[in-house]
């Protein structure tokens, strides 16, 4: 798979031995896998802008880490999830409250948000705050218990550091210190039925008053990790569950050897669930995948009359390049350019028909982040397989890993 902007141009090519290029949106007609999504979504674009997404059509998502866009895209499936937050956009109801004896402060509509619209708001803070509640239109949420997943988008109107408290009866001290948007994240378990909300509470750490924030872009969910965001007017909304499959014929997989490669990142650090992409002919017994299993490790398997699974600690969160080569009695597990396990008893696999993104026979359906996926119908030696999962330079290692270079 090739990631493609929506003008059809490749970002990132396949290799030259690959046996197919897949694309899920191609310049011209339908792209190789068949996307379903029952409702519209939202996604980073290049320029580090929220933009709408229609029904069924997939996302190419650019990170925004720190308030800086990454230059290279990846498809984003995510599963069914609901902002609970109902005014997300909706600012003439949000409220500034001091509950203290300090003085009153502001908010001011129709700042620029994040999708270059004017549904934030700038929240001025008097020096003297006390108790400082920003709610978001209303005080009592449907969620009264379990765990949820709060995140606002918040920016300093002038430079420095300053602690706030983001809270919905679970809470958590962000520290907000840029003058570009950061999308703050909060998990923990509810105990009330309180709504989202800011707050500045110097009793409780929080920064002292005097400063001036802009925010937008509330979202309340349940879960233990926040997903993209989703607009809310006037009541609850749900984004449906992306589904990616359907890829392939007969022709273009190997029975006895070939290659499934792939660099993929989850959602969140840790998982629950198995969720793979997959090559098969349907059967949960004659199938190949990799991809992350509920201990929060990558992992690879190929299934035949007996099976064999390969685990491998990492950080499932940044992308990892995973390579499963099987061949006859000889398979291979890479991972960031070094082989992490092998296998010399499981055999031959039925012939497969089908790519998707999720096990062969339809469950542990997969969400993530994918920037490559690639297929080869012979097996690749080491020297290949090294360089396949490898990264391309020192600089894309240290950003694709996150790390600083000084």
């Amino acid at each position: 798979m090739s990631i493609y902007d929506n003008a059809g141009v490749a970002l990132i090519p396949s290799g030259t031995k690959a046996s197919k290029l897949y694309s899920v949106l191609p310049a011209n007609g339908d792209g190789d896998f068949t996307h379903s999504r029952g409702s519209t979504a939202t996604r980073v674009n290049k320029d580090g802008l929220i933009e709408s997404v229609a029904t069924n059509v997939p996302r190419l998502d650019y990170p925004l880490i720190d308030g800086v866009v990454q230059d290279c895209p990846a498809l984003l499936l995510e599963p069914s999830r609901t902002n609970y937050s109902i005014y997300s956009e909706d600012t003439s109801t949000w409220t500034y409250t001091e509950f203290g004896s300090g003085s009153a402060g502001t908010i001011t509509t129709g700042k620029t948000d994040m999708f270059g619209g004017t549904n934030a708001v700038q929240v001025d803070f008097p020096s003297n705050a006390e108790n400082v509640s920003v709610r978001f239109g209303h005080t009592s949420s449907s969620i009264s218990s379990g765990t949820v997943s709060l995140t606002l988008y918040i920016k300093l109107v002038s430079s420095g550091s300053k602690n706030l408290q983001l809270r919905a009866s679970t809470s958590d001290i962000i520290n907000v210190n840029s003058t570009e948007f950061v999308r703050y994240e909060v998990s923990g378990t509810k105990g009330s039925s309180e709504a989202l909300q800011l707050k500045l509470r110097p009793s409780d750490g929080t920064s002292s008053g005097g400063f001036s924030i802009i925010v937008c872009h509330p979202q309340e969910e349940v879960g233990s990790y926040p997903t993209s965001y989703i607009k809310t007017t006037s009541g609850q909304v749900t984004r449906s569950a992306d589904a990616c499959n359907g890829s392939g014929t007969s022709a273009d997989f190997n029975d006895s050897e070939g290659v499934l490669f792939a660099e993929i990142a989850a959602l969140s650090d840790t998982t629950t669930a198995y969720t793979s992409i997959g090559v098969g002919s349907g059967s949960s017994s004659n199938r190949i995948g990799l991809g992350f299993n509920p201990s929060s490790q990558i992992y690879v398997y190929k299934n035949t009359t007996t099976s064999w699974v390969a685990t491998q600690n990492a950080n499932i969160e940044l992308f990892n390049k995973v390579a499963l080569s099987y061949n006859t009695n000889d398979n291979e597990f890479w991972l960031n350019g070094f082989k992490v396990s092998t296998n010399t008893t499981i055999g031959d696999i039925a012939q497969p028909n089908e790519l998707r993104f999720s096990a062969s026979y339809g469950g542990e359906q997969f969400f993530g982040n994918t920037k490559q996926l690639m297929t080869f119908k012979t097996a690749l030696n080491d020297s290949e397989l090294e360089t396949l999962t490898s990264w391309d330079s020192f600089n894309a290692m240290a950003t694709g890993q996150l790390y600083t270079i000084e």
